[in-house]
């Protein structure tokens, strides 16, 4: 489905509720497994949570006797999850495979970590990459080393299912870490099943716990769904938009939008469980200068944003991009030059010269490469400039209800 996004809105006003993360659930709904009597509200509701939740629910569902394909499509962070899962489930063999990019996605480092500690792995196809075999062992070894520029998910993978270990873990990252407050996340999550974990220097300790107390889990609602949100005050002329439900003090990196949209004239208003974002009247603007190590997800959505507004950026610390549902970083190139920027791009960073706003190209179809931060980063445009976003369904990823919000703000929405 392609859709024509175009609107006369200039000022914005909206109430807008937004589900739980994504990130947070799919970690909750994996202790959930592991201690079944935990309880979650505000869950996300997108595509990878549902297919993460019906993997691990197929564990009940199923003969412990049979080898069980598990398809996770094109949900990167169920692939690393589970496959942590899944080798710490003992008598299970299970194959876990995904979509065709899920396949070209390197699994390689975590299946070493994982095998360092005496799980069974092997590859269906190409040494590195899904599908994999995954025969669930008893696990008693308990220290790993694992490189710490890679992606925080394999990190994450392996101290999620950590409590349930003989020994727990002892996990050394090897130099320097990338993504750190997806690594706190997860560790204060644990903390707060009163799980004991330390992280001291490049050493994370989890420890184990073979049960944990009843307790209802509340998701926050997603950071990265509020970006899109944050881009559009930006680009409005006038902007009240408020966002439920969030906290000030956030465990998801990419509430750092606080303080990076203040730099493009936002600011940002908490009271209870509700943002409210206010776009600053004669703002004056100047290029940004970024290191996105810890908040690589915000990226696109920022680099649109500063095309809209017609200043540059210089963003690093972006290396991860490049193995997500698309080499996001060429995507970026290829979809912003279409629309007139001129953008260059490394293996990590990206660099947007200033120009006009207003030499934006009209009615250009941006290629979203079946990925939905690409398809929602630059439908703010459509404040701009009539814009058109092909396969505008890859969005139900992470958030389903997309359109309809932006329908809710104002936005005509046409599919041609």
């Amino acid at each position: 489905m392609n859709l024509l996004l175009q609107t006369s809105q200039s000022d914005l006003q909206a109430q807008i509720a937004i589900t739980g993360s994504k990130s947070e659930t799919n970690r909750l709904l994996l202790l959930q497994a592991l201690f079944p009597n935990i309880t979650l509200d505000n869950t996300s509701n997108s595509d990878d949570s549902e297919v993460m939740q019906k993997a691990l629910l197929s564990n009940t569902q199923n003969s412990k006797l049979n080898t069980q394909l598990i398809d996770i499509h094109h949900a990167g962070t169920a692939m690393r999850f589970l496959t942590a899962y899944f080798a710490v489930s003992e008598g299970r063999e299970v194959v876990l495979t995904g979509s065709q990019r899920m396949t070209e996605r390197p699994i390689k480092v975590l299946v070493e970590a994982l095998e360092q500690l005496g799980a069974q792995i092997t590859y269906e196809k190409e040494t590195g990459y899904p599908p994999i075999r995954i025969k669930g062992q008893k696990i008693t070894a308990h220290k790993v080393s694992i490189p710490a520029n890679v992606s925080s998910q394999y990190i994450s993978a392996l101290l999620l299912v950590a409590p349930k270990l003989e020994n727990g873990i002892e996990l050394t990252l090897v130099g320097e870490i990338t993504s750190v407050p997806y690594i706190k996340m997860t560790l204060a999550l644990l903390n707060d099943l009163e799980i004991q974990t330390s992280f001291i220097g490049n050493v994370i300790r989890v420890h184990p716990k073979k049960e944990v107390a009843a307790k209802v889990m509340n998701v926050e609602s997603d950071w990265s769904s509020a970006s899109y949100f944050y881009s559009l005050a930006a680009l409005a002329k006038t902007a009240t938009i408020s966002l439920t439900s969030y906290k000030q003090a956030s465990l998801q990196g990419d509430s750092a939008l606080v303080e990076i949209y203040k730099q493009m004239g936002v600011t940002s208003h908490f009271e209870r469980n509700k943002l409210t974002l206010t776009k600053q009247e004669d703002f004056v603007y100047t290029d940004l200068n970024l290191e996105l190590n810890n908040t690589p997800d915000i990226a696109q959505t920022i680099v649109v944003t500063c095309l809209g507004l017609g200043i540059g950026c210089h963003l690093t610390g972006l290396h991860t991009l490049k193995i997500k549902e698309t080499d996001r970083l060429e995507a970026l190139r290829i979809e912003m030059t279409k629309l007139g920027a001129n953008i260059s791009v490394t293996n990590d960073s990206l660099t947007l010269e200033p120009s006009s706003n207003d030499v934006i190209a009209r009615n250009e179809t941006i290629s979203t490469y079946n990925d939905h931060r690409m398809a929602m980063a630059f439908a703010p445009l459509g404040l701009k400039v009539p814009i058109i976003i092909d396969n505008a369904e890859v969005v139900s990823k992470s958030y389903p209800t997309f359109w309809e919000d932006l329908k809710s703000i104002g936005f005509q929405l046409s599919e041609i």
